[in-house]
């Protein structure tokens, strides 16, 4: 008998890594109750952060120095935010402002700092971590660093220079990296900069992606911190037995030998639960055989950390403390969860030419429910409320799994303390796309993944690495490098060459390729990792950056500020293509008709893929449309627009998520008068059937919006995660209805548990989905809830609650379906004035 490989086994044999983490003896330790060490204690190395009251001033070639004019800077931050906030440039996302805020990021800055050290302090330290993207750094005029690459941290000891009273650190930030593409590596550059690929930053700035303002700033904090005598570095803990709670830790103690004899004390207390805390201290000798310990423990009473709908994401906080026999003692903490996350292989077992993409999680098969995440702002405002707004947004839309795509970061603490405790697993690959890691600075790019690598590695909502976005060609010294890492410096995480690869698949047929929607509901792949359409932002939105007179009038110049704000500046008939998919749908004659018309086609070609993967699971394992939220204003593939307001989009996202669901499988959205027999399907991720009655209807209605045809499918108790229930079929004449409608609906023991809808036959009539017969809705507040009944002897259709005022909005279901005296609750999620209003409504 043959034994085959999956492709991970291959690559990872291919890679051939040294030492992988806990291949080691372990030291077996027992955790017993403890109360927490108060970590204000006297005895640690002190931490002082440095980001406020920076200056910042241009560069004068005169006197290779700072021109003598300072403002205040942002730190964390941009130049750009800084120059902003000082009045010298307009908002770069207003009207056509990027392009002055441009030629600021071809400048050279200047960066200053006074700093008051404290009187008893004697070994300091000054941590940098995070310059975009290539720096120079003074302590009271003595150069003492510098760095290139966005990622990276450094550091360096302050103590032979520091002053009692006043310190002086001074920052010279070069400018962005500019080089004009000759089609190296790939021919779509030529003529474009590319000198991203000259270093290692984000680059969805550099002009291919909605926006043209290269980042530079410093944009992560900076600390002044006492040197202790031994320092805990890279602490690891990972789940060897999820079913045990046994957990292995690695601890790096960084000193002497000598000095490394102390105390170092384990604690670990739950950090988003009530329970127990427990720990171990450990007596670290001189005669210890090097400074890597690596020891093994069950947690008591242990809860695991879940994804998104399917348990609680329950998380721990590790104190690690040493306290050497003599001087300042350091001390660490860590959030981490208990949980194992494998891929297993796809029906038909291991493929050396498919990667193992079936998501287990705690012994329980996941569909992985996914996005992908852009660059929350191309100013690099990265504070914990925007990404908040933005992960609780996915996390209501049952949202399990995020991509967080080569073209923008390896993603900041913010971002991943979210995804944990949110549940939202994420695939985290490294700052490469389209083959550059061919031509970037391999030295930049090896330190990247080393010091990321480790500073990631504990979160529970981590479950991959991946080499970078849409590379052609995945092989070489950089690829094989990250590879290798992944293995040597973590090895509880699979590792992907690059998205698509291996099984996967991209696909943007409808808009690159002016495709109809339909060819979206054939997309069929073991895991979809990119596919979507452009829309515009939701109207009040388009009027934060759009110039009055163009959202006044129709249709706006081809290379006005509105046809500016699309994936490609209009350079690539963004527009006409736009246009193209507004035409289903509605006469595009004014910009509400434009917005409408986008976020319309956008909704119809997504819900459909995403329902198609659902019900082939486990073939397809998994989906990731592209994508959830922007870098910036524009008309783009995001759910949620750069200001926080969802689309119409992400309601049928959410519904499509939903744990608990039935949907009817299309062949064609514009079948005439074709019969039709289209399959039913119920899916249930999360056992919420268990032991209960289920009932499922579907429901077609014509163009009068009076019943066609009704089906009911009925059972009892638990389904494997997707479940066909039959078909249902509609003759040539009760399909030859324009438009059609069609209301599939779940009842859990008689309780209407999910409802959707489906619009079909719409091509043939321009605009008919808002000429149906009218009826009439009523609705009040109750506090955080909208009740809204439907007065009239017709269903409304597409019902939606909207508010005029503000964009932090968010209802708990949006654009659905209410049957005539019907009446739904529905949550707000602020006291917001509303409005409510249907297709058929006036």
């Amino acid at each position: 008998m043959i034994t085959r490989n999956s492709l991970d086994e291959t690559e990872r044999l291919s890679f051939n890594p040294g030492t992988i983490p806990f291949s080691k003896k372990s030291v077996n330790v027992r955790m017993d109750r403890v109360t927490p060490q108060d970590p204000s204690k006297a005895g640690y190395a002190r931490k002082y952060m440095l980001d406020d009251q920076w200056f910042i001033s241009k560069h004068s070639e005169e006197t290779n120095g700072p021109s003598g004019e300072w403002w205040p800077a942002v730190v964390p931050g941009s130049v750009h935010t800084a120059l902003m906030n000082a009045g010298k440039i307009p908002d770069p996302y207003e009207g056509k402002n990027d392009s002055i805020a441009r030629d600021q990021s071809f400048c050279a800055w200047w960066f200053k700092k006074e700093i008051k050290i404290p009187a008893d302090s004697t070994a300091m330290r000054i941590v940098f971590n995070g310059v975009c993207d290539s720096c120079t750094v003074w302590f009271n005029d003595h150069q003492v660093a510098a760095n290139q690459g966005m990622f990276t941290s450094f550091e360096f000891d302050i103590a032979e220079s520091m002053k009692k009273d006043c310190n002086t650190l001074l920052v010279r930030l070069e400018p962005a990296p500019y080089r004009i593409s000759e089609g190296e590596p790939n021919p779509y550059w030529i003529g474009m900069n590319v000198g991203w690929m000259d270093t290692v930053v984000f680059n969805n700035v550099y002009g291919w992606h909605y926006i043209d303002v290269p980042a530079t700033g410093i944009w992560r904090t900076v600390i002044l911190e006492e040197k202790p005598v031994v320092e805990i570095k890279n602490p690891f803990i990972a789940t060897r037995d999820f079913m045990a709670g046994t957990m292995n830790l690695s601890v790096h103690l960084e000193g002497g030998t000598h000095e490394r004899e102390g105390t170092l004390y384990v604690e670990i207390e739950p950090d988003n639960f009530d329970g127990n805390s427990f720990g171990f201290e450990y007596e670290v000798r001189s005669s210890e055989i090097g400074p890597e310990m690596q020891f093994e423990f069950q947690i008591p009473e242990h809860r695991l950390w879940w994804p998104n709908g399917l348990g609680d994401p329950h998380l721990y906080r590790m104190n690690l403390i040493f306290i050497p026999k003599e001087g300042i003692g350091d001390r660490k903490e860590v959030i981490f969860g208990v949980r194992q996350v494998q891929f297993n292989p796809l029906p038909g077992g291991p493929d050396p030419e498919l990667y193992n993409w079936v998501l287990q999680v705690n012994g329980r098969a996941v569909f992985a429910k996914g996005t992908n995440w852009c660059t929350i702002d191309a100013l690099m405002r990265f504070d914990k409320e925007r990404y908040a707004r933005f992960m609780d947004l996915a996390r209501r839309s049952h949202i399990q799994f995020m991509r967080a795509w080569g073209a923008g970061l390896p993603e900041t603490d913010e971002f991943y303390d979210l995804a944990d405790r949110m549940g939202i697993m994420v695939y985290q690959e490294w700052p490469t796309a389209w083959d550059s890691h061919k031509v970037q600075p391999i030295s930049i790019l090896e330190k990247t993944v080393r010091q990321n690598m480790m500073r990631l590695r504990n979160h529970p909502s981590l479950v991959q690495w991946g080499g970078g976005n849409e590379s052609p060609d995945p092989t070489g010294e950089a690829i094989d490098m990250m590879g290798r890492l992944s293995y040597e410096l973590d090895g509880t995480r699979t590792f992907r060459r690059t998205q698509p690869w291996g099984g996967s698949l991209n696909n943007y047929d409808v808009y690159w390729g002016r495709q109809p929607l339909d060819r979206n509901l054939k997309l069929e792949s073991p895991f979809l990792g990119e596919f979507g359409l452009a829309s515009a932002p939701n109207l009040e939105s388009v009027k934060k950056y759009i110039p009055q007179h163009e959202w006044e009038a129709w249709p706006p110049p081809p290379f006005g500020t509105f046809a500016h704000k699309t994936p490609v500046f209009n350079r690539n008939e963004d527009m006409s293509r736009l246009s193209h998919y507004v035409a289903d749908f509605i006469d595009n004659s004014s910009m509400e008709a434009f917005v409408l018309g986008t976020q319309l086609a956008q909704a119809t070609g997504m819900r459909h893929t995403l329902e198609l993967a659902r019900t082939r699971w486990p073939e397809a394992a998994g989906v990731a449309f592209y994508k959830l939220n922007d870098n910036c204003p524009s008309v783009s593939w995001s759910i949620v627009d750069w200001y926080g307001a969802p689309k119409l989009a992400y309601y049928f996202v959410q519904d499509a998520y939903s744990p608990l669901a039935a949907v009817v499988l299309l062949d064609g959205l514009n079948p005439g008068d074709s019969p039709m027999d289209a399959p039913v399907f119920i899916l249930d991720d999360s056992n919420c059937l268990a032991g209960q009655n289920w009932e499922v209807e579907v429901t077609a209605f014509g163009s009068t919006l009076r019943e066609v045809k009704k089906t009911f499918f009925c059972g009892h108790g638990t389904i494997p995660i997707r479940q066909q229930l039959g078909q249902f079929s509609l003759t040539k004449e009760q399909i030859n209805h324009t438009p059609l409608f069609m209301v599939c609906e779940l009842r859990v023991e008689g309780r209407v548990r999910y409802r959707s809808f489906y619009w079909l036959n719409y091509l043939s009539d321009r605009g008919c989905l808002f000429r149906l017969p009218r009826t009439t809705l009523q609705s009040e507040r109750h506090r955080d809830k909208l009740i809204i009944r439907n007065t009239g002897n017709i269903p409304a259709v597409g019902v939606s609650i909207s508010s005029a005022n503000s964009n932090e909005m968010v209802a708990e279901d949006n654009y659905f379906w209410i049957n005539p005296g019907e009446t739904r609750e529905v949550g707000i999620n602020g006291n917001w004035d509303v409005a409510v209003q249907a297709w058929n409504t006036d």
